[in-house]
């Protein structure tokens, strides 16, 4: 007889992870399943290594900017040793949230899964009913159909190289390629980054972008913009990419080639259609209340919903906790996106919240856009740095914070501070008023919206 449930959890990231305990605390019998090492995305191939690398560009970049101010000699990034400490983070990750689960009461299971009706699945040899279902399986990096696509490398491959390899091609211009390329020139790698557009980052202010494209440009980051991947093909000891562009296609010779081409939702293996849940564009189709529109059985959170949010942790996280609450006390709950920052880690961070300049000034509001050019103010002289700048944009009738971009060393922490404020429905005269401890970069707010 198939094992019964009243929640089974299928992917155990952080919005798998919140949801299972909520559940289980409340009294539910609750299992999780994943065919990958507990943890997901942001543990273990992405947010929190990535950040564990960076930390060695941030120090090499601080010495740079004060080199001839004080400072001496530049440091210099040991890759393995600087892997070595990413793994001191992800390794325990998998054992420890098995534990806390297993603590919590909550059955843990490996292997692949996939529905065999609208409330049974199949992991494995293993047939498990429930009562409810969350699909919790986040993205996977997307794959690019070009010839030669087998030596191309992906960023969860990235994570975990053993050597940095001299010269490195990163292919699209989202945060996987930017974050990572910046990180690997401060590594010393000679790095180039090609994109279909004419800026990377689309979904930053282009003003900011443009700034951060330069001094990226200055720390030794090539750009190929206009270009897409036509083919990769092994020479020798390298590889070498072509690139097509409108004036024609050029080549660009590489250690390691990087598909940085973005990241697509993990839902294709679960075999969606003999549970009658609906999909489209990758993502499964849910109401408000993030329950399957065609299966009541069925609910969805993070990346792999189709929802408004955007594809961060602390929104898959958020909407977890509102499937977890729906499960248990009935579908009444709604996912609030009110504010929430988007930071691509760059050196230095590039950061949006809310509506972009365009949208804002398509809407009926009366707008006021608030640019401040940074580079001169004391939170970048103490450091050493020459580029900085904000946006923010506000209502004139009525005060509200509609949009805030910033540019610069610090802004991402100073984004939490707009971020609240805009959740909590302060307005730009509150965040004025602020008193902050001085001299910080957050006491540069005050000035953002003078």
């Amino acid at each position: 007889m198939p094992e019964k449930f009243g929640l089974v959890v299928i992917g155990v990231g952080m919005a798998g992870l919140n949801a299972a305990k909520k559940c289980v605390n409340a009294g539910l019998s609750v299992a999780v399943v994943d065919e990958r090492p507990y943890g997901g995305t942001c543990a273990l191939r992405g947010c929190d290594p990535k950040k564990m690398l960076r930390r060695g560009a941030e120090v090499v970049e601080a010495a740079r900017l004060m080199a001839g101010k004080g400072i001496g000699d530049t440091p210099r990034i040991e890759w393995a040793d600087l892997m070595a400490h990413k793994r001191s983070f992800t390794d325990p990750v998998p054992k420890k949230m098995e534990g806390s689960l297993d603590e919590a009461g909550v059955v843990t299971l490996h292997g692949a899964v996939q529905f065999v009706g609208p409330a049974a699945l199949q992991i494995g040899e293993r047939e498990v009913e429930a009562a409810k279902v969350l699909v919790a399986t986040g993205q996977r990096p997307r794959s690019l159909d070009v010839p030669g696509a087998e030596h191309l490398t992906d960023s969860t491959e990235f994570l975990e190289l053993e050597e940095l390899p001299r010269r490195i091609l990163f292919v699209g211009g989202g945060y996987v390629s930017m974050e990572f390329a910046h990180i690997a020139a401060r590594a010393g790698a000679s790095v180039t980054v090609a994109d279909r557009g004419k800026r990377p980052l689309k979904a930053f202010d282009p003003d900011l972008v443009d700034r951060l494209v330069e001094s990226s440009k200055e720390a030794g980051i090539d750009f190929a913009f206009g270009a897409s991947l036509a083919k990769v093909e092994r020479r020798g000891g390298g590889l070498v990419a072509t690139l097509d562009r409108d004036r024609g296609s050029i080549e660009i010779e590489a250690d390691l080639v990087v598909n940085g081409a973005g990241r697509v939702p993990e839902i294709g293996h679960l075999n969606l259609e003999a549970a009658d849940v609906a999909h489209g564009d990758g993502r499964i189709t849910v109401t408000e209340h993030l329950r399957s529109t065609t299966n009541p059985n069925v609910y969805a959170a993070g990346d792999c919903a189709a929802t408004d949010g955007l594809p961060l942790t602390p929104v898959a996280v958020h909407e977890g906790a509102v499937a977890a609450s729906n499960v248990l006390k009935g579908d009444h709950r709604t996912a609030d996106y009110a504010g929430v920052p988007s930071v691509a880690f760059t050196l230095p961070e590039i950061v949006r919240i809310g509506m972009s300049e365009e949208d804002a000034r398509q809407s009926d509001r009366d707008v006021d856009v608030r640019f401040n050019e940074t580079s001169a103010w004391y939170s970048n002289q103490r450091i050493g740095a020459k580029v900085g700048a904000t946006k923010v944009i506000v209502d004139k009738t009525t005060d509200e914070l509609l949009g805030v971009h910033l540019f610069g060393y610090g802004q991402a922490e100073v984004a939490n501070l707009f971020a609240l404020a805009m959740r909590s429905g302060l307005k730009a005269a509150n965040l004025r008023r602020m008193q902050s401890a001085y001299p910080t970069h957050g006491s540069d707010v005050s000035s953002m919206l003078g």
